[in-house]
């Protein structure tokens, strides 16, 4: 039974420190911060916890505490959901409001957990010659209820269940189990009051309401009508609008950087285009080449299987033998293709609003160049702000790659104030010297290769041993 409590209240706190990161999502982003901002905040709770219990156990019976402590983490865990629908609005992304939101729902739950541990060592010992058998035995059961925690949530729950329910679940479970041992260990029950309180925080959890209509294993997303065109619909994921779809015009493009991509591709020679697409948010791009250029073929790699399923089923996607789908990870999908296979590359793959670091690299985008022809080009969308670092970075790393790089730069110019997305361009061929990218006023200026260098200037290029895209990003 000590195996089990020390196991089992390590892997709910590792499965809700998981779990926090679709949580957190919706209001300050998916990120490296993000993560470190929960791991952080969940190991201090581990290590208080670990403290407190330890020193209530020398003061008090610590059969009398085990029990209420998976009542309380239990009861911590669903008020977690509460608290994150009505704070996480009020944060911006960031380090500070990572730190802060996380510290307010998972502190809290972690460390009442991270008590029982010592408790039940306090109430394992008997012997002091035993206690290095007994300590080292718990803290390898803890540990292994944790990594049991981590692969099953990772791996399992996460793609298999809603995030909130499994939280709920989770909360359900450490409840029933603390009653049972409470009254194994003591022989009685939790007291009305505390019984009260505890059906209370399970309302609440269950009743808060979440930001989005779906979620799928990496996104929170809404499908949102447009007022003024009823056949409009925009995507939002994890609260940053990803995508807008036309269901009757596939070429109304009411996004601006995927008006700058199709500029770049109505440049391209007349004809069919192959295409290559990583990251597929709507697939409003794709089913615009299909539209303009008849002929045209698209391979869309997406690594978010429900998220495919869902713009399917609500944004009009119908896969054909011209529009192909990859389910998985661009950069493993993208290592099995055919050389020489593509005339346009389009990188628009995000979490929240950051490029995943494995698909900014110079080793990356030496596979986009494998499978690009010759007279190929690569667009790649980047959203950046302040110096521009991430943006400047990237292109950098295109120029080590490419001959000629360009950007389009939003018409009234970068503001350090604001983020904006820059779209980068890069080939082997001279880019554009007909003019023939041909660019409405409002969206954007296309930079010569002569400014697009001079603002590049010194950036370094990005690699798969040195790319850290979330904090060159503002």
């Amino acid at each position: 039974m000590a195996k089990a409590l020390v196991a089992g209240s390590s892997a709910a706190v590792l499965m809700l420190e998981i779990l926090a990161g679709r949580l957190l999502a919706p209001y300050v982003g998916v990120s490296l911060e993000t993560f470190t901002g929960i791991i952080g905040v969940v190991l201090a709770g581990i290590a208080i916890g670990a403290w407190a219990g330890g020193a209530l156990s020398d003061s008090r019976d610590p059969a009398s505490m085990i029990g209420p402590c998976l009542l309380l983490g239990g009861a911590l865990s669903w008020l977690s959901l509460p608290l994150i629908s009505a704070l996480g609005p009020q944060f911006d992304d960031g380090a500070v409001a990572i730190t802060m939101l996380s510290l307010i729902a998972l502190f809290p739950p972690a460390a009442v957990l991270s008590a029982i541990s010592p408790m039940v060592a306090k109430l394992v010992l008997r012997d002091l010659s035993d206690t290095g058998t007994v300590v080292g035995g718990l803290s390898a059961f803890g540990t292994l209820g944790a990594l049991v925690g981590t692969f099953v949530t990772g791996f399992v729950l996460v793609s298999a269940l809603p995030t909130r329910l499994t939280v709920i679940a989770i909360g359900a479970a450490l409840v029933i189990w603390g009653i049972l041992t409470h009254w194994h260990l003591t022989r009685s029950l939790p007291t009305m009051t505390a019984a009260g309180l505890l059906v209370l925080s399970g309302i609440v959890g269950v009743a808060a309401g979440q930001p989005c209509d779906h979620v799928t294993t990496y996104f929170c997303a809404n499908v949102i009508v447009d007022d003024e065109v009823a056949s409009g619909r925009s995507l939002w994921l994890d609260g940053i609008r990803h995508a807008y779809v036309d269901l009757d015009d596939p070429t109304n493009l009411d996004i601006r950087y995927i008006r700058l991509f199709a500029s770049v591709a109505d440049a391209q020679p007349d004809g069919p285009i192959d295409s290559l697409h990583i990251g597929g948010g709507g697939f409003s791009f794709p089913r615009y080449l299909e539209e303009v250029r008849p002929g045209s073929t698209a391979v869309v790699l997406e690594i978010d299987g429900a998220l495919v399923d869902l713009v399917e089923d609500e944004l009009g996607l119908a896969p054909s033998d011209s529009l192909q789908t990859q389910v998985g990870d661009a950069r493993l999908a993208l290592a099995d293709m055919s050389a020489a296979s593509f005339d346009l590359a389009i990188g628009d793959a995000f979490a929240s609003r950051s490029v995943p670091w494995h698909l900014t690299t110079r080793e990356f985008l030496g596979e986009v160049d494998r499978v690009l022809r010759d007279d190929g080009v690569y667009v790649m969308n980047v959203i950046d702000g302040g110096g521009y670092d991430f943006a400047r970075a990237e292109l950098a790393t295109l120029a080590e790659i490419f001959e000629h790089v360009r950007a389009i730069v939003p018409t009234n110019g970068l503001d350090a104030f604001k983020t904006a997305n820059v779209v980068l361009i890069a080939a082997h061929s001279p880019i554009d010297t007909s003019d023939a990218i041909a660019l409405d006023e409002a969206d954007g200026v296309l930079w010569t290769e002569a400014e697009t260098r001079a603002w590049m200037s010194d950036a370094e290029p990005l690699r798969d041993d040195f790319a850290p895209v979330d904090q060159l990003q503002q």
